[in-house]
């Protein structure tokens, strides 16, 4: 089913690497005009110059750097990239893994700081673009998640991350319960293990940092597909083209406050644990899950 997007115009959130950038070729390539946003330009120019390779014009791509961290710079990307009109959709990409290592050691300034890039940025930009969505009656806001907040035990010496992505998908049901019949939609999206470089950056970490469970953990999820078999639990899925991943039925929207997981590779999905994405507009171009470890967040009456 093809998906077109002309009209609209998508900012996508640490757009200069990963599933960013893939999510941003993807909604260029339907049409939409897209706003990408991360820390480093020299990353942006690399996705603006793969968004011009495939044939999108260079009038539907902007590059807006800026710290999603810093409050003061948070708010002048949000001028900047409204100066130019609404927001439709709203892809909340960017994290941080950050702080690794026993909780007993973590400062308070490295907890905030994790907050900020992975709870109250998302929050703060939604809150921008939401006048606009409502103004329209039609907006798609998708907080990129991960599948540790539904088991938050399976990453030792990583509570920040765990504890922030909780966070996001409770952000997320509250406020789309808060949204429902304005015609906006909020989703969470767990696109699964991804090889991109927040996994080699967890690799590259020396076992006595960040707990020899969690480091074997990341090795093992890098293990190479044998030879013939499909790619299935346990092996990292590709970056390169999760296109489809947050696209497909997007503007039909018929639900909202839901959690879809996915690895973007690897075999169909059963017909129950498809219907989920699909309903909420985040259809996955692939899936490498079983239908029980695909996880539903219900809205709230």
């Amino acid at each position: 089913m093809a998906t077109d997007f002309t009209g609209k115009t998508a900012l996508i959130t640490g757009a200069g690497r990963g599933i960013g950038r893939a999510i941003a070729l993807g909604l260029g390539g339907a049409g939409a005009r897209v706003i990408v946003l991360a820390r480093t330009e020299g990353q942006l120019e690399e996705t603006r110059d793969l968004l011009r390779a495939q044939g999108v014009p260079a009038g539907r791509i902007s590059v807006v750097p800026g710290d999603l961290a810093d409050e003061e710079d948070r708010g002048r990307v949000a001028v900047a990239v409204l100066a130019a009109g609404r927001i439709d959709i709203l892809i909340n990409n960017a994290a941080t893994v950050e702080p690794l290592g026993p909780t007993i050691g973590i400062a308070s300034a490295d907890l905030r700081l994790a907050f900020e890039v992975n709870v109250v940025a998302p929050a703060a930009l939604t809150a921008a673009v939401l006048p606009g969505m409502l103004d329209a009656g039609w907006g798609r806001v998708v907080n990129v998640s991960s599948g540790i907040a539904a088991a938050p035990a399976g990453m030792v010496r990583g509570n920040a991350y765990a504890t922030t992505k909780a966070a996001l998908e409770a952000h997320t049901v509250n406020l789309a319960a808060e949204l429902a019949g304005t015609g906006v939609t909020v989703n969470a999206y767990r696109p699964g293990g991804v090889d991109t470089a927040m996994q080699a950056w967890i690799r590259s970490q020396a076992p006595e940092r960040i707990g020899a469970g969690l480091h074997r953990w990341a090795i093992r999820r890098l293990a190479a597909r044998p030879p013939g078999r499909r790619r299935h639990r346990g092996y990292l899925g590709r970056q390169h083209r999760p296109r489809r991943g947050l696209m497909r039925g997007a503007r039909r929207g018929y639900l909202t406050a839901r959690t879809s997981m996915s690895l973007m590779s690897g075999s169909r999905a059963s017909r129950s644990s498809a219907t989920l994405p699909r309903a909420a507009g985040i259809w996955p171009l692939r899936w490498a899950v079983r239908a029980s470890s695909v996880s539903k967040v219900s809205r709230m009456p």
